[in-house]
């Protein structure tokens, strides 16, 4: 196997990796989860004192 081979394999490896990111992130059923994430920083608030 040369060099020119071996980096092939690897952006292939990497588009691969790439393509499963991006379907996991969009898929429906991650929706939820990543709506309940985004919501965390605001979990902990409680009404503003006033000063």
């Amino acid at each position: 196997m040369d060099l020119n081979t071996a980096r092939a394999l690897l952006t292939l490896v990497a588009f691969v990796c790439f393509i499963g990111i991006v379907w996991w992130a969009y898929h429906r059923k991650s929706k939820g989860r990543f709506d309940e994430a985004a919501r965390l920083p605001f979990a902990d608030d409680t009404q503003p004192s006033k000063r």
